[in-house]
């Protein structure tokens, strides 16, 4: 199982690096990003070292886009000249069959590219697919290139075109895979697999007992232990707090009384009791009339006197 990845995040250089071949023109690194150049027509760049079989993928991030050719190849041969490719040219996605530099459409998905799209294709047999962000767009069957271990770029040289982010890998068939930089696949074993243990850390296993088993025991500390009383048990007691308890009465209690405040009684009377009355008012009390005067009083000469309730007649 081959992989292959770069992301780019070293100095600016014209030298890519031995993981790269370039096929044609002169590309870059700039600002930890691939540049294909510029104004040099379409040029192409291969990973240096081989996938080991033809079933693989490879993929792309294009990181700011132009309109020109923007693609990623895989099952390619060691000039790409074959092989199968993935590309943009501004205005939408196609995938190619090429066979000795004759490119034929076989897939088309109309979208233009995006700065941060990432491109993929892979091929798994006669099954061609392509991807773009890790949504399948194009799926074909195709034979026109059944062999091809090489992977790569193809790119017009357009002034602002840059990619990040490369990776490929060998594909298992019936493997399902997603978008992905460096993928390993686990291959069944068909014999015993051995492996060299590191030196093991010292284990101490408890072994059985056959017989009686002692040990040392630690000085015991001093106990005292509670003894049963067989008979009385005195103790010395602390001196006890005077309490006074009161006792029931069995004669008469006498008192000392204080002394009292003076107290007034009002004694009964056994004689007369009198009295020094005020000086009366002079009281004017009307005395009845024994005999009934037979004079006729003359009406001019009458006098009612009110408070004495008597009439006052004067003759002629």
């Amino acid at each position: 199982m081959a992989s292959f990845s770069d992301d780019f995040n070293r100095a600016n250089s014209s030298d890519l690096g031995a993981g790269w071949a370039e096929v044609s023109g002169d590309w870059s690194i700039t600002s930890s990003q691939l540049s294909p150049g510029v104004d040099s027509g379409t040029v192409i760049l291969r990973a240096a070292g081989a996938m080991d079989s033809a079933d693989h993928y490879a993929q792309v991030t294009i990181a700011a886009v132009a309109a020109a050719s923007m693609g990623v190849w895989c099952r390619g041969n060691a000039n790409i000249s074959n092989g199968y490719l993935w590309r943009n040219d501004g205005s939408q996605w196609d995938l190619f069959s090429v066979v000795s530099s004759t490119f034929t459409v076989i897939g088309t998905y109309s979208a233009p590219a995006a700065p941060g799209d990432v491109a993929r294709v892979q091929a798994v047999g006669s099954t061609i697919k392509a991807y773009v962000n890790g949504v399948e767009r194009v799926s074909v069957t195709n034979t026109a290139i059944t062999s091809g271990t090489s992977v790569g770029l193809r790119s017009g040289t357009t002034s602002g075109i840059r990619y990040d982010d490369v990776a490929a890998a060998d594909i298992t068939a019936g493997a399902t895979l997603g978008t992905a930089s460096s993928v390993e696949t686990a291959q069944p074993l068909t014999g015993a697999k051995a492996a060299e243990l590191g030196a093991a850390a010292e284990t101490g296993t408890a072994q059985a007992l056959t017989g009686a088993k002692s040990a040392s025991l630690a000085p015991a500390v001093e106990e005292d232990a509670a003894q049963t009383l067989a008979g009385a048990k005195a103790g010395a007691l602390a001196p006890a707090a005077a309490v006074e308890t009161a006792q029931p009465l069995t004669g008469l209690v006498t008192a000392a009384l204080g002394t009292a405040a003076a107290v007034e009684t009002a004694l009964p009377l056994t004689g007369s009791k009198t009295a020094t009355l005020g000086t009366a008012v002079e009281v004017d009390t009307a005395r009845p009339l024994t005999v009934r005067s037979a004079t006729v009083p003359s009406p001019e000469r009458t006098h009612r006197i009110p408070a004495e309730h008597r009439t006052l007649t004067v003759g002629r």
